[in-house]
């Protein structure tokens, strides 16, 4: 199983202010549009700024968890300015079965951190299976 939950608040650069330089919206929606069918893919404005919310829950990593975190670093080039936040947790990792990773976008970087508040799965979220 491969669980993931995301967002990004979307900024042409670190000093945008009111749409200056204008986001490059088009190339992003394309973006989007390549991951559809595998969950929630959302672009939309709110309170004058532009966001992107991601999640699902698919049996296997397969290529698709690949393509989430090159969204990441693809919107960051084309929007060094944003910011958020990716959680994934992939059972079929090895080393990382039990916990969840985050992945930070910010200044056109992508970074990987140890998640500490949902980690590790057993026995935060679930229970050791005893059977």
């Amino acid at each position: 199983m491969f669980e993931y939950h995301g967002w990004i608040t979307l900024r042409s650069t670190a000093e945008a202010v009111d749409d200056d330089p204008p986001l490059r919206l088009d190339e992003i929606q394309d973006l989007l549009d390549g991951l559809t069918g595998h969950g929630l893919v959302d672009l939309r404005p709110v309170n004058g700024a532009y966001h992107v919310h991601l999640g699902g829950f698919p049996n296997h990593r397969g290529t698709f968890g690949a393509d989430i975190l090159d969204l990441f670093t693809r919107i960051g080039q084309l929007a060094p300015g944003s910011y958020g936040l990716l959680y994934v947790h992939d059972d079929e990792d090895p080393g990382h079965e039990l916990a969840f990773r985050v992945f930070r976008l910010a200044r056109a970087t992508v970074t990987e951190h140890a998640d500490r508040l949902l980690s590790p799965v057993i026995p935060t979220l679930e229970d050791e299976d005893l059977g």
